[in-house]
C-alpha cells in the first residue's frame, strides 16, 4: 500500500469510541507529519460523529480536502440501540433520564408502524448537546451553562427506519438518511410521536453512500500500515 498524503489521499477509519471526529484527525495529522517529516499538512473529515458513536468516518489529506464537501452530501447508513419509556436532555446517555413512560402497551410492529411515519423530507430541530455554534460558542458548552438557546430546525431525508429487534426497552433499529441528519433527534422525536420516549443509547455508521465500515481501519491499523510503508517499527503515543 503506497500513501501519497500531499498529493491528497482519502481514508477510511472506523473511528473508536470515545473519540471525537477532530480526535481522529488530529491523531493522524500529528502522525504522518511526524512519520514522513512533513511541517504542514492538511486533514479533514468528511462528516461528525459523537464521541458515543462509531464507525465509518470519512478522512481526506492534502489536495483531496478539496473533495469533502462532495463526500459530506452523500447518504448515510447507521445502525443503533434506543431505550423506550424515557428522555434525556442530550438525547442520549451522556445525561440523566428527566422524564419516564408506560411501554407495556409497545410492540415491535407498533414501533415500525410509527417509524414509517419518519420517512421522506422531515423537519428536524438539532440536540441542544450538539457542536453546532451558536455566536461562536458551541450549542453543548451553553447547554451545560444551562443557558435558554433554540436551535433552528432544517429539512433532512430519511429514506429507511426500521426497527430490526425490540426487547422492552430495548430498541435496536436501522437508518438511512441524507446528510445533516441527527439520529438523536431523531429518536427523541420517534418516542414523542408515541406519546412516550426515548433516547439513543448505542450509534454504529455503516455506510457513507458507496463506501463501506467493512473497507476501514481503525486508527492504530491505518498507523501501522502507514510505518510498515515506511519502515519503522513502533507508533508514537500521541
Amino acid at each position: 500500500m503506497a500513501f501519497h498524503f500531499w498529493d491528497g489521499e482519502m481514508l477510511l477509519v472506523d473511528k473508536p469510541l470515545g473519540w471525537t471526529s477532530f480526535d481522529v484527525v488530529n491523531s493522524l495529522r500529528y502522525f504522518i507529519c511526524k512519520t514522513y517529516n512533513i511541517k504542514k499538512l492538511k486533514v479533514g473529515h468528511a462528516g461528525t460523529l459523537d464521541p458515543m458513536a462509531t464507525g465509518l468516518l470519512i478522512i481526506c489529506t492534502g489536495k483531496m480536502t478539496k473533495q469533502i464537501d462532495r463526500f459530506q452530501g452523500l447518504d448515510k447508513v447507521y445502525e443503533g440501540e434506543m431505550r423506550l419509556g424515557m428522555t434525556t436532555p442530550s438525547f442520549d446517555k451522556e445525561t440523566d433520564p428527566d422524564r419516564h413512560f408506560d411501554i407495556t402497551h409497545l410492540e415491535i410492529n407498533t414501533l415500525n408502524a410509527k417509524s414509517r411515519q419518519f420517512l421522506g423530507e422531515i423537519e428536524q430541530v438539532p440536540p441542544l448537546y450538539s457542536a453546532i455554534k451558536i455566536k461562536g460558542e458551541r450549542a453543548y458548552k451553553l447547554a451545560r451553562k444551562k443557558e435558554d438557546v433554540k436551535l433552528k430546525s432544517r429539512k433532512v431525508t430519511i429514506h429507511q427506519f426500521d426497527i430490526i429487534n425490540y426487547k422492552p426497552p430495548e430498541a435496536e433499529f436501522i437508518v438511512r438518511c441524507s446528510k445533516g441528519t441527527y439520529i438523536r433527534s431523531l429518536i427523541r422525536d420517534f418516542g414523542e410521536s408515541m406519546d412516550n420516549g426515548a433516547y439513543l443509547t448505542a450509534l454504529k455508521r455503516t455506510h457513507i453512500g458507496d463506501f463501506s465500515l467493512k473497507d476501514a481501519l481503525s486508527p492504530d491499523m491505518l498507523k501501522q500500515a502507514i510505518l510498515k510503508e515506511t519502515g519503522h517499527t513502533f507508533i508514537e503515543n500521541k
